[in-house]
Formats: structure tokens, C-alpha cells, sequence
């Protein structure tokens, strides 16, 4: 499925998780996941962040559970979700760029919720940008530097912006020009 094919919102498709207590849902993170797997996954990310080698990048994404296709590309310092790496997938060609982070938990006050975030074949997202759980960004798009993605990205469609949203295409542009002339 891709994200022109599913008009389901995003908060639609995260998973929901009530959590006991008074206290925010990150007060009770160890009872979400593992502390062992989590230190075990920081450590990787750590290392991910900081290898310039783009193949032990990948190994080691996919050594924590994220799905990789061929000829990704993951740029210094992007980040994937710590907690929930395995909810993670970019296609082939795909390129994650310096400083990005793919989200898939949102720890809230009474619950936390988990999404899948799917990156489409030779999609692009921008440095400094965050994706949040449950997008999917389709085959070809565009991520713009320090957006904010809430809601499913189109194939081959450019969004930017907090939130992130479509940039006109270049005919808006080429109508613009003239209109000021």
C-alpha cells in the first residue's frame, strides 16, 4: 500500500497503549520495552549516527530490526527510533538526511502509541527533518530540511513546513513570475 492509496489518517493507524498510574507514559517506559534492549539499541544508534561508512550503516540498522533495502543511504547524525527501530522501513534508494530522526512512539501523559513509518523507494528526506509514527512517505518524494511530517507524503509530491505540507508545482511558480512582471 502506498501513501496515495490510504486516505487513513495517521492517528488511525498507531497502536494505542494505556499506561498504569498517575504518572506520564514515559515514567513507566520500562515496562514498554526491555531497558536492556533499549541500551543495546542507543549503542547502535550511537554508532550509526557517527559512521561514515554508508554499508555499516546499514548492517547495523538492520542488525536492530529497521528494514533496509538496497542502496539506502543514511546521513550523519539521523536518527531512528530508538525504542521501536523494528517499526521502521526505507526501500531501496531511499536517503535519510544529516540530523533527520524517524519517530515511531509518541510517549504521551496516559498512554504512549507506536506506528509503522514507511520510506518510500528513492524517497528524500531533508536534514533536520522529523517523521513522525505511522507516516508513510511514498516512492519519490520529497522531504524538505527541518519539516515536520505529520500526515502521509504522495509519491514524487515535495513537502515543507511545521507541518509539512505540498509545495506548489513548478507551474505555480512559472505563474507567479509572470504575474509579477
Amino acid at each position: 500500500m502506498t501513501a496515495s492509496d490510504d486516505t487513513t489518517p495517521r492517528h488511525d493507524r498507531v497502536e494505542r497503549h494505556a499506561t498504569p498510574g498517575p504518572r506520564n507514559s514515559l515514567a513507566h517506559w520500562t515496562t514498554a520495552r526491555n531497558p536492556l534492549r533499549i541500551a543495546i539499541n542507543y549503542v547502535v544508534v550511537w554508532l550509526v549516527r557517527i559512521s561514515p561508512s554508508l554499508r555499516l550503516k546499514r548492517w547495523l540498522l538492520t542488525a536492530i530490526g529497521v528494514t533496509v533495502g538496497d542502496g539506502v543511504s543514511w546521513g550523519l547524525e539521523a536518527t531512528p527510533d530508538v525504542f521501536w527501530p523494528e517499526l521502521i522501513t526505507v526501500e531501496a534508494d531511499a536517503i535519510v538526511g544529516y540530523d533527520a530522526t524517524i519517530l515511531c512512539h509518541e510517549f504521551l501523559q496516559n498512554e504512549y502509541r507506536t506506528g509503522e513509518v514507511v520510506v518510500g523507494e528513492r524517497a528524500m528526506i531533508g536534514a533536520g527533518a522529523i517523521v513522525l509514527p505511522g507516516v508513510e512517505i511514498g516512492t519519490g518524494a520529497r522531504v524538505a530540511a527541518n519539516s515536520l511530517v505529520t500526515r502521509d507524503v504522495p509519491p514524487e509530491t515535495t513537502v515543507a513546513g511545521v507541518p509539512a505540507r505540498p509545495m506548489g508545482d513548478d507551474s505555480d511558480a512559472e505563474a507567479d513570475s509572470t504575474r509579477a512582471e
